[in-house]
């Protein structure tokens, strides 16, 4: 057996020997790791009171929903013991959403404070007081002008659809009114005067052909204001196309479909296409109708003209909201309207927009 021999002087110590010599502890690793094991026991214990107030919320809210059902009755229970159980449930619940709210104020705060040490560390600001009350301003006019955009927006709806009431009263109600009274007549007379009889229910078929026209025109006025991504001539050959088919009156279509416009202009036009042609179904009596969409002279120019009856345009101009609305869209697109009209010549509608509003 080979005798140990003791290290002498400066000796070098191996590998080996360096790794088998003791090392002194790590407090800072052992306090690390304690603090890891509270929080994880502190973690388990919070999950075990959690999971044992939700057990015993369900189990209440159980016992609730059988007794409603008729499997268990309240009564077999002694009063206080169901009191109690009320209460335990009511505790229990309250418990759960102080714990939620509280660790949800805690992580709110966490996250607000790394974020403001991640704004320090990366972007340091400096607020010039002058330029961050001009800034404050500036939004504050951007909310005055969308809070009265948005004013403007729903007055017009209501005026809208207080028109709409008011035409519905005065025409179609009317009208079916007349042909209820009418109908009446018809079933009291047919017996004793038949030709009389015959002639009423001749006006009742005039009657009800003109409440139709009355509602199909009414209806134009019910479309949606955008173009679901067409242009004005797609949109205006989508419109004439629906009309064709429900309507005896021939229409005729010239439309550029090259011309593109923004958004805004095209709405307008297109309700006045709209309007004119409510117009002209309702009051004109017209065979045909022409519509044109064309370019002349740097603008955009629609021209609508009916075969219709006509009417004095200087009184019409006082009592009808549908040609007022025609101007003011025009106005406010920097155009102009020419309107001509006169009883038993048909209307005539020249409308020309400026190409700078074109997109």
């Amino acid at each position: 057996m080979a005798e140990e021999k003791p290290l002498q002087g400066n000796q070098p110590i191996s590998q080996q020997q360096q790794d088998q010599r003791p090392r002194p502890p790590d407090h800072h690793q052992q306090k690390r790791g304690g603090q890891r094991n509270g929080r994880d026991a502190a973690n388990r214990r919070k999950n075990l009171t959690e999971s044992f107030l939700w057990l015993l919320i369900i189990l209440s809210l159980a016992v609730i929903m059988l007794q409603g059902i008729g499997y268990v009755n309240l009564y077999t229970l002694q009063a206080k013991w169901a009191v109690i159980g009320l209460a335990v449930t009511g505790v229990a619940m309250a418990i759960v959403a102080l714990n939620n709210y509280l660790q949800n104020s805690k992580l709110r705060e966490v996250i607000k404070r790394l974020t403001e040490q991640q704004l320090r560390r990366n972007y340091p600001v400096t607020i010039d007081s002058a330029e961050h009350d001009e800034h404050s301003e500036s939004l504050k006019r951007e909310d005055q002008d969308d809070a009265w955009t948005e004013k403007v927006k729903f007055s017009a709806v209501i005026e809208e659809r207080q028109r709409l009431a008011r035409e519905l009263h005065d025409a179609v109600s009317q009208q079916l009114f007349a042909i209820s009274m009418t109908a009446t007549a018809v079933s009291r007379t047919i017996e004793r005067d038949w030709e009389r009889a015959r002639r009423q229910v001749q006006l009742i078929e005039e009657m009800a052909s003109v409440a139709q026209s009355e509602m199909r025109a009414l209806l134009l006025h019910l479309r949606p204001v955008h173009l679901d991504g067409k242009n004005l001539a797609q949109a205006l050959t989508l419109l004439v196309g629906e009309l064709k088919e429900k309507v005896p009156m021939t229409i005729d279509l010239s439309l550029d479909d090259s011309i593109t416009m923004k958004p805004a202009a095209e709405d307008h036009l297109f309700r006045i296409a709209q309007e004119a042609l409510s117009n002209t179904l309702r009051h004109a009596k017209a065979d045909t109708m022409d519509i044109k969409l064309y370019r002349e002279e740097g603008a955009v120019c629609m021209l609508l003209q009916d075969s219709g009856v006509g009417f004095d345009l200087e009184q019409k101009k006082k009592t009808s909201y549908g040609l007022l609305t025609m101007e003011e869209r025009v106005n406010e697109l920097r155009g102009r309207l020419y309107m001509s009209s006169r009883p038993g010549e048909g209307t005539l509608i020249h409308i020309t927009v400026p190409l700078d509003i074109n997109g």
